[in-house]
């Protein structure tokens, strides 16, 4: 017993009590900062920077759809962009997820864009089956750790489950490879109606830095209504968490 007594000692309170202000290390890559006014030729400049083409070479707007943040803009143009550590960044709209120059404030949740029996069936217990479309395993790793002791998402009924038979949706991480685009069509026809889609991560959002490839397939995206989606690149459990309970108006 002592020893128990010791180890939960040393290690300490790991369970974050408060998911909305949990304060995250600085160095964290979250919602970014563009001044306004900047001169169009250091924009222009960072836009070709832009591993993934996310900024607007034009008006300097940068879509974290298609950010996989790896801070080369703040980096090389610091008087323009800068990321804070600000994890609440997902949407209800794929609109929102382009940051324009002088909002430098949370562009917050449109939960009116939210259907209604999304959170009148869901708010109280949100089962979904995750699906890795050609997924290179972080954001997998990362919904994991979604479930565990520390951010325990479970508290509020919202977990993963092996079959889209007994969930309420799915959450697509990957591109969406030709391989698994067949695969992620059968999944979300054997999952009962209503089903909310959920895109977690850059890849899924925007198809990332294999966006235009042929080995991608993205139709499924295309033509299907997605009710959330989570930037990043892999997205923080906090950042999925938080949009979770945005979602369901928790």
């Amino acid at each position: 017993m002592r020893k128990e007594l010791r180890i939960l000692s040393d290690h300490g309170l790991q369970y974050v009590p408060d998911l909305r202000n949990q304060p995250v290390s600085e160095r964290f890559r979250g919602r970014p900062v563009i001044t306004a006014g900047g001169a169009p030729s250091r924009i222009k400049a960072a836009a070709a920077l832009c591993p993934a083409g996310a900024i607007d070479k034009h008006s300097g707007s940068l879509d974290l759809g298609k950010c996989v943040f790896c801070n080369e803009c703040a980096l090389n143009f610091p008087e323009i962009f800068r990321f804070t550590n600000d994890y609440r960044i997902a949407a209800s709209k794929r609109e929102d997820l382009v940051v324009k120059p002088g909002n430098n404030g949370s562009p917050g949740f449109d939960g009116k864009a939210v259907r209604q029996e999304v959170r009148r069936l869901f708010k109280r217990s949100l089962k979904l089956r995750q699906v890795s479309a050609g997924g290179d395993n972080s954001c997998e790793m990362e919904l994991n750790a979604a479930g565990n002791v520390n951010f325990d998402m479970g508290r509020y009924g919202i977990e993963f489950v092996a079959s889209p038979r007994h969930a309420d949706g799915i959450v697509i991480t990957g591109p969406v490879s030709e391989n698994m685009a067949e695969a992620l069509e059968i999944t979300y026809k054997a999952t009962p109606s209503p089903k909310v889609i959920i895109l977690c991560g850059t890849d899924a959002i925007s198809g990332g830095l294999f966006a235009g490839s042929p080995a991608i397939k993205r139709d499924f995206i295309e033509k299907h209504h997605v009710d959330l989606f989570v930037p990043g690149n892999p997205a923080h459990p906090l950042t999925f968490i938080n949009g979770l309970m945005d979602m369901l108006g928790i």
